[in-house]
C-alpha cells in the first residue's frame, strides 16, 4: 500500500473519533508487514485519562489479533467538523508504544493534513536516544552471575 493510500485510510478512520470534549478528531491507519491494515481513531471519556490514542487504538487492535511486525502508521488529526489544518504528531505515549512493537531503523511515521500533504519519519527520529525492550534484557555477564 502506497503512503498517499494509508493516509487516505487515516482520513476515513477518523470519522469515527469520539472526542466530545476537546472536539479534536485522530485518525490512524497502521500498515503490517502482511501488508494488512489497522485503523484507530481517539477516544475520549469525561474522566479524561482512561481516553486512548488513535495510534494506540490501532496498533493494539493488530496486536490483539496476532500481528507484531509493522512498516508504518499514517496519522490525520483535526478540529471536529472540520477539514485538518496541521499535522498531528503522536504524543510520548504512542512514540513509546510504537517503540515497543516497531523497529525504529525502519518504522515510517506518515504526518499530513490529507494524502497530498505528506510528513514522513522514521521512528528514531521521533524518538531518540529510546528505551526498548532490549534494555531490559540481561546481557552475557549478567546471565553468567545469576547462572554461576
Amino acid at each position: 500500500m502506497d503512503d498517499k493510500t494509508l493516509m487516505r485510510t487515516a482520513i476515513q478512520a477518523r470519522e469515527y473519533s469520539y472526542s466530545p470534549y476537546s472536539k479534536f478528531r485522530v485518525g490512524a491507519a497502521l500498515l503490517c508487514a502482511d501488508g494488512s491494515v489497522y485503523t484507530g481513531c481517539n477516544m475520549e471519556n469525561a474522566a479524561f485519562t482512561p481516553g486512548i490514542c488513535a495510534e494506540r487504538t490501532a496498533i493494539y487492535k493488530a496486536v490483539s489479533e496476532g500481528k507484531r511486525e509493522f512498516q508504518a502508521i499514517a496519522i490525520v488529526g483535526g478540529a471536529l467538523g472540520h477539514k485538518a489544518l496541521s499535522v498531528t504528531a503522536p504524543c510520548g505515549v504512542c512514540r513509546q508504544v510504537m517503540r515497543e512493537f516497531c523497529d525504529p531503523e525502519s518504522f515510517r511515521i506518515i504526518l499530513g493534513t490529507g494524502e497530498e500533504d505528506l510528513h514522513i519519519y522514521l521512528l528514531k527520529e521521533l524518538l531518540p536516544l529510546s528505551f526498548g525492550p532490549e534494555n531490559l534484557e540481561p546481557t552475557q555477564a549478567e546471565e553468567e552471575d545469576r547462572n554461576p
